[in-house]
């Protein structure tokens, strides 16, 4: 198999591959590309959900707008601060800043939190939600060092009708802008959503290549109850999303990868050992530790079971994968 894999065909020959055949060829090389390129690491991330308010109609989101379920909150920005302080204490020198798309959170106030966290030393990583253009430079000005804006599906169609609230093409222009600010891009799509093609498939997985992302935070979809598009299929394969990830790292052998990924008990979510460690084998390198507090957690919700556990998963995650714990990557 060429694995200077460049076109939609080796994509799809790859998609399609049995399962076994894909372990022994391509991600046992995803893995040797990043043991050569990026020193075997796997790097640690601090994350923290700080608002769970969204304006947003996504079918397949928990956090979706109309979901009467789901107990909103909004950490203000000292809170923010002092788990931030506290990461930083247990070792952390990454942090992923994430919430729902909130007009009610000040822009004001998040620009602060970017300072103040930046002063403290991290490297910081936001999703906000889509932006002013204007609002991407402040954030880099500030001290931002990533954005994540997923694209989640290629397809103008498809990405419309399950965003409605949301527009492809903005979407896009908004990547753009993210791009041109400074910030490092993060984006990439759901892996086998009900309904998916695997066309549709090698179509995003060659858009996340063209993006010239940092990051991919790729996961399979996940049902969330509530949603209109758990009521069209079950959960993506975990197959599928490992082959995806192997695609990737040979693809773009310096990206970091989520390796946050669930395994065949859905019921772990997204800190299963097994997923987690099968994403490690197939060429994934970063885990995240949640810093809300248990209380909170369970109500950011974007996906059932979500689970996100510490840093002593982490570790343990490293022993056994027998890859290198870093804390702040010198290539970030």
């Amino acid at each position: 198999m060429n694995m200077n894999i460049q076109t939609k065909k080796e994509v799809l020959e790859i998609l399609s591959m049995p399962q076994e055949e894909y372990l022994q060829a391509i991600a046992s090389e995803a893995k040797r590309i990043h043991q050569d390129v990026n020193r075997n690491a796997l790097i640690a991330t601090a994350m923290l959900g700080f608002d769970n308010v969204c304006k947003n109609h996504c079918l397949y989101c928990g956090m979706r707008a109309p979901n009467k379920d789901v107990k909103r909150y909004r950490l203000d920005p000292q809170q923010v601060i002092q788990a931030a302080k506290t990461s930083y204490e247990v070792g952390f020198r990454r942090i992923f800043l994430i919430s729902g798309e909130d007009p009610g959170y000040e822009f004001d106030s998040i620009l602060s939190i970017v300072e103040a966290l930046s002063e403290i030393g991290f490297f910081i990583s936001l999703a906000l939600g889509a932006l002013a253009k204007v609002q991407y430079g402040e954030l880099k000005a500030a001290g931002a060092g990533e954005y994540v804006l997923k694209f989640e599906m290629s397809q103008r169609e498809v990405f419309n009708r399950l965003k409605p609230s949301s527009d492809f093409d903005e979407r896009m222009r908004s990547i753009g802008w993210v791009k041109e600010s400074g910030l490092l891009l993060a984006s990439g799509s759901i892996v086998d959503y009900p309904g998916q093609t695997a066309d549709q498939l090698a179509e995003d997985v060659l858009l996340t290549r063209d993006l010239g992302i940092h990051w991919a935070p790729v996961i399979p979809y996940m049902p969330a109850k509530g949603t209109p598009l758990a009521l069209e299929g079950g959960a993506g394969s975990t197959d599928l999303n490992l082959k995806v990830i192997s695609i990737l790292r040979i693809m773009m052998p310096g990206i970091r990868i989520t390796a946050q990924q669930p395994g065949k008990d859905s019921q772990k979510g997204l800190a299963d050992p097994e997923g987690n460690l099968d994403a490690l084998g197939a060429g994934a390198d970063m885990l995240f530790a949640d810093m809300l507090p248990d209380a909170l957690a369970k109500n950011f919700s974007v996906v059932d079971n979500r689970i996100t556990l510490g840093l002593e998963h982490i570790r343990t995650m490293a022993e056994k994968s027998g890859m290198s714990l870093v804390f702040r990557p010198d290539y970030a």
